[in-house]
């Protein structure tokens, strides 16, 4: 079992788009909550730096990416909570399990820490600092199972944004896709078996 951390372990993205969309609008573009979530949600850090630099038509003022870090960590220590449900799904789950995110090692330790997730998954969190190619390349799966010496016909990947549904399914594996505000459209375009709960999980597991 691989999963995704922002989004499906710890409820992180709905704190960091909206700040991202905020800090993206002070620079002169006009960007929703919603905007980021279309464009950002799993893409990673780089990726969407690379955008923003892109529309915006030149590189970002110096320092803006570090004081977006520190308002978005200052809220996760005020917010952040694991995903409704998550801990006692993950309490049902028997296959050994791990985590492959888009996110920094040094963000996992923050969110991971803070919800109390960090021990269940201690020395089996990958991130995709550790690859070449980020999602929705299939390299971060292949390295997650790669290190749980799993073929990656047997993993099963538990994702909430396309990109991540996109590598998973490059990466031969078994997608699902979690929507729990019922935007599953994309997720299941993407390849993935939609659920809505955490509840839902631990026997569409069995089922695979």
């Amino acid at each position: 079992m691989i999963f995704d951390c922002d989004g499906v372990l710890v409820d992180s993205d709905r704190i960091a788009l909206r700040i991202q969309a905020e800090r993206i609008s002070a620079l002169g573009l006009p960007t929703t909550y919603e905007d980021c979530v279309r464009d950002f949600l799993g893409l990673g850090m780089p990726g969407t730096l690379r955008i923003v630099e892109e529309r915006l038509g030149g590189p970002l003022p110096a320092g803006w990416e570090e004081e977006l870090d520190d308002a978005v960590g200052e809220a996760f220590r005020r917010e952040l909570r694991p995903v409704a449900g998550v801990v006692a799904a993950l309490a049902e789950i028997e296959a050994p399990t791990c985590i492959a995110s888009s996110g920094s090692q040094a963000k996992m330790r923050l969110t991971l820490g803070l919800t109390g997730l960090r021990d269940r998954f201690e020395g089996r969190i990958f991130s995709a600092e550790e690859v070449e190619r980020g999602k929705p390349a299939p390299d971060l799966f292949l390295h997650a199972a790669a290190r749980m010496g799993a073929a990656p016909a047997t993993c099963v990947v538990v994702e909430d944004s396309p990109f991540g549904v996109a590598g998973a399914v490059a990466a031969g594996m078994v997608a699902l896709g979690y929507a729990p505000e019922g935007a599953g459209e994309a997720l299941a375009a993407a390849g993935a078996t939609v659920f809505t709960a955490m509840a839902e999980l631990p026997a569409l597991i069995r089922a695979d």
